[in-house]
């Protein structure tokens, strides 16, 4: 069923973002004669926008992609020789590539007709960029099967598996879709040439080390702006929340008075029906009476 899966999925995470739901559920529903296929299509994930952008990237400019994986092999060989000014600005060329690489990216998402906004092109660069860095990543994005972007340090290890549609798509390459001959265009550039100076073992862990911790700092100084952003727009929605609840207790204590003052009056309602019922009662009486006394003194008229 693997194989099977995968070619389906190939052909699904090809589709523009808009047709990806119905297309799989209606392949799932032709498949209902195999249940397990079925419901294996079934639970494919419609990715996120970011991971659906390096989807279209990966089958539309594949020679960028596989370019940008080389890069990355040449420069963790490269680094590994490297002084600390050395590596910081090796860290500033690997983020021009990256950066550039995700501008071609999110054209080529723009002329698919999807918006990409500076969130989600700053996902895209960071699933390149961890593409780049890491060889596991690397594996998910050749895939075109990603349902979730990927960030990396180059340091920890990054649970790709639950990035990707099926686990299966990891060592499994995009089929090509129409555009891949703009693959032919100027790729980024090749492996910088870097000068390799021999350092000891534990040197070289400690310059890693401070190339990785200049990396993180430059992203949580480039992502601070957005948390800013979030924060503000959580404290004006908390507020907002507060007024509504602070409303609707006044509307609740309202409503308990307005009930409290119907059963009130429903009571009021009962002993006055009551007393009607009672003065209706004497009132028959005193007309029958009446009537009877008439008819008595016609008789004797």
């Amino acid at each position: 069923m693997s194989d099977q899966l995968l070619e389906i999925a190939d052909t699904l995470y090809a589709l523009p973002m808009a047709e990806f739901t119905p297309a799989r559920d209606a392949r799932a529903k032709e498949l209902k004669a195999d249940r397990e296929l079925s419901a294996a299509v079934k639970r494919l994930k419609r990715p996120s926008v970011a991971a659906w952008v390096v989807d279209l990237f990966v089958r539309r400019d594949a020679g960028q992609v596989e370019q940008l994986i080389e890069v990355g092999d040449a420069l963790r060989e490269a680094q590994q020789g490297m002084d600390g000014a050395e590596l910081r600005a090796l860290t500033r060329q690997r983020r021009q590539l990256t950066a550039a690489v995700t501008q071609q990216a999110r054209s080529l998402a723009v002329d698919e007709g999807v918006k990409v906004t500076q969130a989600v092109a700053d996902q895209v660069e960071a699933t390149l960029t961890a593409a780049l860095l890491d060889p596991e990543c690397a594996r998910a994005v050749r895939s075109g099967l990603l349902v979730a972007a990927l960030a990396s340090t180059g340091v920890d290890q990054v649970d790709v598996a639950a990035a990707v549609a099926v686990p299966e798509a990891l060592g499994f390459s995009a089929s090509p879709t129409t555009g891949d001959a703009r693959s032919g265009s100027s790729g980024p550039p090749g492996p910088p040439d870097l000068h390799v100076v021999p350092r000891d073992a534990k040197e070289r862990r400690r310059e890693e080390a401070e190339a990785a911790l200049a990396e993180a700092t430059e992203v949580a100084d480039e992502t601070a702006p957005a948390l800013a952003e979030a924060d503000r727009v959580v404290a004006e929605l908390q507020a907002r929340s507060l007024q509504l609840q602070s409303e609707i207790d006044e509307v609740r204590r309202r409503l308990s008075e307005l009930e409290s003052s119907a059963e009130e009056t429903d009571d009021e309602l009962e002993e006055a029906e009551e007393s009607q019922g009672e003065a209706r009662a004497a009132h028959d009486a005193a007309v029958k009476a009446r009537d009877t006394a008439q008819r008595a003194l016609d008789k004797l008229t």
